[in-house]
């Protein structure tokens, strides 16, 4: 399959969508070949100015909405609500993230529009779901990381990046190409309702599991594995701090005979098993960091990986931005600039180093008019 040949290319999706996370979801689409039309309101989508930081753009609006078209439609004027409808009678996926009801309110609701078109998968994305008392609650990505209660396993802050967003707009994704495969069975279309709260409940699964069936609720433990030791950051003489990971016995032998050179560990009451390990987490970790502390990065590190034992830099930005794995592609900004961005994560025959283009709003509204009215 070429880059031209792209699984998606004959979908058409309509996406009245604002924030991170459908612009995240409906971004994926885009990247697998699917035309994306996206419907904003008169201004734009808030996130294109949540700041400037890409040439004069906002970093979270190009990310998300690379490879997409712009159209302003006012929803509440008759003419661009004709265009709305006209083309989502020939859509194939309808996104939206409106608030709560907004979309029944507008006539944009799953019944409505499968009535018109009956092969049209709908996809809703919501705060905390569509029922209960949390319905019509305002939610945003921090406020869903401390309600689910990732904060609390996390330090008591938020998570660095926007995962709350992230991680709903690609559990969309998916849905969505799982209810077109769907399709492809049946010829009819379906609704999809995702949450940012289910979204982080699913995540945050072993930490319940293990606070509902044993009692004890996970803590804190900064760098450091809360079942597994050791699995942790560990200071150097020079150089970042480093990760390292010890996953079954015969890796703790290689780690003790090889790397500390302190092979009566091995049978040691109190480190002879990863429960023995974890019940002595204090003592192991300072074995461990007196050694490390003895040590430059280069060589430590040279020493583990002759060991095979697992291990990685705890890296600033700024490392990252350099570092030998990162693969990169390129989207086009308005004014015909260019930006780099993570390419991605998965290697397909279809994902090139051109990840499209960033509209300016509206940027393609008149050519979608004339094609829909």
């Amino acid at each position: 399959m070429s880059e031209e040949t792209k699984p998606l290319d004959d979908i058409l999706v309509v996406s009245l969508e604002q924030a991170v996370a459908a612009p995240v979801c409906t971004a994926r689409l885009a990247a697998a070949g699917a035309r994306v039309i996206k419907v904003e309101r008169k201004g734009g989508d808030f996130a294109r100015y949540y700041d400037s930081h890409v040439k004069g753009e906002c970093t979270y609006f190009v990310w998300a909405n690379r490879g997409k078209e712009s159209i302003c439609l006012d929803l509440k004027e008759d003419d661009d609500r004709a265009v709305m409808l006209a083309m989502l009678a020939r859509a194939d996926v309808f996104v939206e993230n409106l608030a709560q009801g907004a979309a029944e309110r507008l006539g944009l609701g799953p019944e409505s529009l499968q009535a018109i078109n009956p092969r049209l998968i709908t996809v809703s994305i919501s705060g905390y779901g569509d029922h209960g008392d949390y319905a019509e609650m305002r939610a945003y990505d921090m406020l869903v990381q401390a309600e689910s209660g990732l904060s609390s396993i996390s330090g008591g802050g938020r998570i660095g990046v926007s995962i709350a967003d992230i991680l709903t707009g690609i559990n969309a994704n998916g849905a969505i190409l799982e209810a077109l495969h769907q399709r492809a069975k049946t010829e009819r279309g379906s609704h999809i309702a995702v949450s940012l709260f289910d979204s982080m409940a699913d995540l945050m699964a072993i930490p319940l599991l293990q606070t509902e069936y044993s009692g004890l609720a996970p803590q804190y433990g900064g760098m450091r594995h809360p079942s597994i030791v050791p699995y942790g950051s560990y200071p150097t003489r020079s150089g970042p701090d480093v990760v390292i990971a010890i996953q079954n016995e015969r890796e703790w032998q290689r780690l003790c005979e090889e790397i500390l050179e302190r092979s009566d560990l091995v049978t040691d009451p109190r480190s002879r098993d990863n429960k023995s390990r974890t019940t002595n987490r204090e003592f192991i970790e300072g074995v461990i960091t007196e050694f490390t502390t003895g040590i430059d990065y280069g060589p430590l590190t040279q020493r583990l990986k002759e060991a095979k034992i697992a291990y990685g830099a705890v890296n600033p930005v700024e490392a990252v931005l350099d570092h030998p794995a990162l693969r990169r592609a390129q989207v086009t900004l308005p004014g015909n600039k260019t930006a780099d961005l993570p390419a991605p994560p998965a290697h397909t025959d279809w994902h090139g180093e051109d990840l499209g283009t960033v509209p300016r709003l509206d940027q393609q509204g008149s050519a979608i008019r004339k094609e829909f009215s």
